[in-house]
């Protein structure tokens, strides 16, 4: 009698062991780059709602996170935890940032098409010439099966990543910074998430009434236009490409700076080249993973700054010369 029931407890967890296995072995056997176009596409349309851990130089956030698109246009609502209760209200490019202690909103427009996933790699990323790409492993996140990969350059000029995606919707739960050192420069993880979930509109609405706000309107840099330069770097990181030329009216000046974009197709690095004056000051700076380099060249401040480490800034800086 009691070899049955022995059996019982045994055989339905064989059966979902045999289940997690075949399912893990699916999802290896796609490519990694697979992996990384369904990815794209997962962040362009699925709506979620969940709680997002941000680190940055170790400094940890918490986020509240409801974000939906339709008919092209993104709509979110990110809402600090701690401190004084930031809310960021997103609709299409407009983006109203609501500080509650201070009575006040600020109004901004944003390019980008996610708020939390900027640095994403796209398709236009070399893999096997400036970085390899692999599946690790598969772990746990916010309670769903993930997918590991990584990301690796093959020198000190750009950051390597980390990407946790979801297995049945290639989402990503976690993503990380890595440096030349393998340290995680900067960190998204949620917490918990509800993928794909309708959103209601009451969802995505300030939880303050801001009638009586002081309203503030952040300058547009959008005047700008394409332009040709004769700006470029003698000595250019390896990969790296110039991908757009503006020329654009920054907030508060009436001089035109010259924005020359590079990029390697993940790593991204701009370079703004302006009329110097007497307050310009030189040499780097740095924001968690992001760094800058100012220098001045011909009489003018050529700054570069991206998400690449010192060196890469440092190099495209001092070597921008007028050809």
């Amino acid at each position: 009698m009691q070899l049955p029931r022995l059996q019982a407890l045994i055989w339905p967890a064989v059966a979902v062991g045999q289940l997690f296995c075949t399912a893990a072995a699916m999802a290896e056997r796609i490519e990694p780059n697979e992996w990384l176009s369904r990815m794209g596409a997962a962040v362009q349309t699925t709506s979620y709602e969940g709680t997002v851990i941000r680190i940055e130089d170790g400094k940890a956030e918490a986020l509240k996170v409801v974000h939906t698109m339709s008919d092209g246009v993104i709509r979110e609502r990110v809402v600090a935890q701690e401190g004084n209760g930031i809310e960021i209200i997103r609709n299409g490019n407009e983006v109203h940032c609501i500080l509650p202690d201070r009575q006040s909103v600020l109004v901004e427009e944003w390019d980008d098409q996610s708020t939390l996933f900027s640095t994403l790699p796209t398709s236009e990323v070399r893999f096997g010439s400036e970085y390899d790409v692999s599946i690790v492993r598969e772990e746990r996140v916010a309670g769903r099966q993930t997918i590991l990969i990584a990301i690796r350059p093959h020198d000190g000029y750009r950051y390597g990543h980390r990407i946790w995606l979801d297995t049945e919707t290639a989402f990503p739960l976690q993503t990380q910074l890595i440096s030349e050192d393998g340290m995680a420069l900067e960190q998204v993880k949620f917490a918990d998430i509800s993928l794909n979930k309708t959103i209601e509109a009451s969802a995505l609405a300030p939880s303050y009434s801001t009638e009586n706000f002081r309203w503030l309107t952040q300058p547009s840099r959008h005047n700008s236009h394409a332009l040709e330069t004769e700006w470029a770097s003698t000595e250019m990181p390896q990969g790296f490409e110039a991908v757009s030329t503006h020329g654009e009216i920054m907030p508060g000046s009436e001089a035109v700076v010259t924005h020359i974009m590079y990029s390697d197709g993940l790593a991204s690095v701009s370079v703004f080249v302006a009329p110097a004056d007497s307050s310009v000051s030189e040499g780097p700076s740095r924001v968690a993973g992001s760094n800058s380099y100012s220098v001045v060249i011909d009489g003018h401040r050529v700054t570069a700054v991206g998400e690449v480490p010192a060196k890469t800034v440092e190099q495209i800086a001092t070597t921008m010369t007028r050809l």
